[in-house]
């Protein structure tokens, strides 16, 4: 399954989307050892990165047509994601819409099913430019 857009970041990182329907989506990471933060878990900003795309991708689940914008993100650490090199997951649902709103949450789990981190967040709907192709999740 794709993304329906070119996102080099998310492409580098190796996230892969497995859900994708109804305002919710799953994402499937596992980190690689260059991903690490000096602990030995995963970095936080590849985790914050994990449970932006995963809320935004519940939110364009209901309008796969557009893009999204983050306008602002929430974010708690409950425990490192390990960075041994097993998968992580994010499951993020759309709390709430307006026309051009998103209002949602994701969670990203170990391999243990274990929480790790949590977020809230708030996205903008905005029309894809004209050079960016669009392409529904396949």
């Amino acid at each position: 399954m794709s993304f329906g857009a070119h996102i080099p970041f998310v492409e580098e990182l190796g996230f892969a989307i497995t859900h994708f329907e109804g305002g919710e989506a799953t994402l499937v990471y596992t980190p690689r050892p260059e991903h690490r933060n000096s602990f030995g878990v995963t970095h936080g900003g590849a985790v914050m990165t994990l449970l932006d795309v995963t809320m935004a991708s519940a939110a364009r689940s209901v309008q796969p047509e557009m893009g999204m914008v983050t306008i602002e993100m929430k974010t708690s650490f409950m425990r490192g994601a390990p960075g041994d090199g097993s998968p992580l997951t994010g499951r993020g649902r759309l709390l709430h819409r307006t026309t051009k709103m998103a209002f949602t949450e994701a969670s990203i789990f170990d391999a243990q099913g274990q929480l790790c981190a949590h977020a809230t967040g708030t996205f903008k709907y905005m029309a894809r430019p004209a050079t960016a192709p669009v392409a529904p999740p396949a």
